[in-house]
């Protein structure tokens, strides 16, 4: 199958098929999603996700379902959802592409590519006309935010959250949704993962998760019963 970026990757059920020869690889620095709720983080220079751009489980789900396991007819759905991403989210669709053209490494685009794809129908699907396109500004000041908190944190011997904890608090079922595809997919391609090149893409997917988190409206009854509180 050819991503939406130009190479030639695996479908989405080569990325997850059982080996039992496989080794399991685990990211370096990647602690698994597991929290019942949001805690308090000593200091982050992420801004929180408002609770009504929380994506759940069963949207991601629902949206990952859709594709389904035969690599035929899922490429051909891929191919759609990034002409879909191009035409509603054309900055985010040009970061995307940059970021997964940088390096060639096959099962990084791979992934970078799916995970991405639904990642953003995920997101369209859920909050429909309240999702707004992701500007050049925005994206920018998701970026430049997480660098800086990935650099407070590495520069302070005694932090013990990671960057990619602070954003799993905010949206828990996306992170855990990524991170268990990237464990899969290196617990299969073991002898040959690049972790280094997968790492780039899951940080580039955290930019995506924040970005769009940040772009869903306030719907309207929210507002009203806010407004109806202050008065």
């Amino acid at each position: 199958m050819r991503d939406g970026f130009g190479a030639r990757v695996p479908g989405p059920a080569a990325l997850t098929a059982p080996d039992p020869n496989a080794q399991r690889i685990w990211l370096e620095g990647v602690d698994r999603c597991a929290y019942p709720g949001r805690v308090w983080v000593r200091s982050a220079a992420i801004r929180p996700v408002p609770s009504h751009a929380q994506l759940t489980r069963e949207a991601l789900e629902r949206t990952e379902g859709r594709l389904g396991d035969d690599d035929a007819i899922a490429e051909a759905q891929l191919d759609a959802l990034f002409s879909e991403l191009e035409d509603k989210q054309p900055v985010l669709a040009a970061r995307l592409g940059h970021a997964f053209s940088r390096d060639r490494d096959e099962l990084a685009t791979a992934l970078g590519y799916f995970l991405s794809l639904v990642i953003f129908k995920a997101f369209d699907d859920a909050f429909g006309s309240l999702l707004e396109p992701v500007d050049e500004l925005s994206l920018r000041s998701v970026e430049e935010a997480l660098a800086l908190d990935e650099e407070l944190r590495g520069a302070d011997p005694s932090e013990v959250v990671d960057s990619d904890d602070v954003v799993a608090m905010e949206q828990p079922h996306l992170l855990s949704f990524i991170q268990e595809h990237i464990d899969n997919a290196l617990e299969v391609h073991a002898a040959s993962a690049n972790v280094d090149a997968i790492h780039a893409v899951y940080r580039v997917l955290i930019v995506e998760v924040l970005a769009l988190s940040y772009a869903v409206a306030i719907p309207t009854d929210l507002t009203a019963n806010s407004q109806e509180l202050q008065a």
